[in-house]
């Protein structure tokens, strides 16, 4: 049995991970700061103790250490913590709010990287077995291309992606592993809401991903192998390198998709 602190553990990726690790036989401590739905993830417990609910505000760093102590106590080690809670708040640059600015980086980068540190100073005590432990940060392709309509949302992950990618040769040296993992768009209730605004028509341009088809890169790729980084599906992530890397071209490519996306849109229900 391994043991498992993942956050955003009351829907979407954060939910699917724990409810797969949970079916296999894994201990969970599910944190989300909305802890009623995460009840729901008893049905996928074989026993009461396996899974441990905890309400957690990712931007608060007390409430952080609170929780990483809490399950330092609770087992006998901490195997890997998952970054998983996000938001999204699609808009263009003449329209977007302070107060969403401001909610996108506090969760996305800030929840983060104050979750990381968390980890460390209780990673960096644990024994040395096959590593002191595992660092998981969800980031996006939107946090290796730019995406228009998306702009805020597209610097909390260039952010989130930068740090983890920054501070894996520190972690290095105490034996914990970190990994980023970018997943194109996915079918979740973040992305949802979305399906018929024009901010958002860069999302659906290409194919959204199951939730399933993210878990399973994480669950059969980054905690196995632990790569620096993960890019979900790999051809799209090879696509997105080329759009990062030339974004000139990749701008004359945007109108194009965006066109694409908002006929994309206009079939869904």
């Amino acid at each position: 049995m391994k043991h498992y602190l993942i956050t955003g553990a009351a829907s979407g990726f954060g939910f699917a991970l724990a409810r797969t690790l949970l079916a296999r036989g894994d201990a969970v401590m599910a944190c989300d700061i909305n802890a009623a739905p995460m009840e729901q993830l008893r049905a996928f417990a074989t026993a009461p103790a396996q899974l441990n609910i905890r309400q957690l505000d990712v931007r608060d760093p007390a409430q952080w250490e609170q929780t990483m102590q809490a399950a330092a106590q609770l087992w006998p080690r901490i195997d890997t913590v998952m970054n998983v809670a996000g938001v999204l708040r699609p808009d263009f640059v003449a329209d977007i709010q302070s107060a969403d600015i401001d909610l996108t980086f506090d969760v996305n980068t800030k929840g983060a990287i104050h979750g990381t540190q968390a980890a460390f100073r209780v990673m960096r005590h644990q024994a040395d077995e096959n590593g002191r432990g595992h660092i998981i940060n969800i980031a996006s392709m939107a946090g290796i291309a730019p995406v228009p309509g998306l702009a805020v949302y597209t610097a909390s992950k260039f952010a989130l992606r930068g740090y983890s990618l920054a501070i894996a040769h520190e972690l290095k040296q105490y034996a914990i592993s970190i990994t980023v993992v970018c997943p194109s768009g996915a079918d979740t209730p973040l992305v949802g809401p979305y399906k018929h605004k024009e901010k958002a028509a860069l999302i659906f341009s290409v194919p959204l991903l199951t939730t399933e088809q993210v878990v399973r890169a994480i669950v059969d790729r980054a905690l196995v192998k632990r790569p620096m980084e993960t890019i979900v599906p790999r051809p799209r992530g090879l696509l997105a390198k080329l759009a990062g890397s030339f974004p000139a071209a990749a701008t004359r490519l945007a109108g194009f998709m965006t066109q694409r996306g908002l006929r994309n849109q206009s079939r869904l229900k």
